[in-house]
């Protein structure tokens, strides 16, 4: 499952597929599903090495206002720090999550491909075909 929802996270982030789209399809998944999403997402912008400077794109991107806790921890400082506890927030708080994340991994993700890949590379998330419809949530 953690493949098939980081080509999903990686198709947001990229702006393939709307985060409409998205967010229906999250807020679809069971509570352990919408968790392991989260997990995927941090790990995801983690391998993309987002920093502390790409918090304020990140809100911004996110339609997530900067009070909202998501915001507030990934502004502190320390990503990798504050990734974890913005996977561990309450339930009620997992839509914005999601958004920030997702919009994390855009933003550093765009600085890897104007650096480090700027004249190709082999990742396979660099290289996704156009989405097709999103994979329906599996029975419980």
């Amino acid at each position: 499952m953690e493949a098939e929802y980081a080509t999903v996270l990686n198709e947001l982030a990229q702006g393939l597929r709307p985060m409409a789209e998205g967010v229906a399809w999250f807020e679809g998944l069971a509570d352990d599903r919408q968790r392991a999403v989260l997990v995927t997402a941090v790990h995801a912008g983690l391998q993309a090495r987002a920093t502390t400077d790409d918090a304020a794109e990140s809100i911004r991107r996110s339609g997530i206002r900067p009070t909202h806790t998501p915001a507030v921890l990934i502004a502190r400082g320390r990503v990798s720090e504050q990734l974890g506890k913005i996977v561990n927030l309450p339930r009620g708080e997992r839509v914005k999550s999601f958004r920030l994340l997702t919009a994390l991994l855009g933003v550093a993700d765009e600085r890897r491909r104007e650096g480090s890949c700027a004249h190709g590379c082999s990742h396979a998330w660099h290289h996704l075909a156009p989405p097709g419809p999103l994979p329906a949530p599996p029975a419980h």
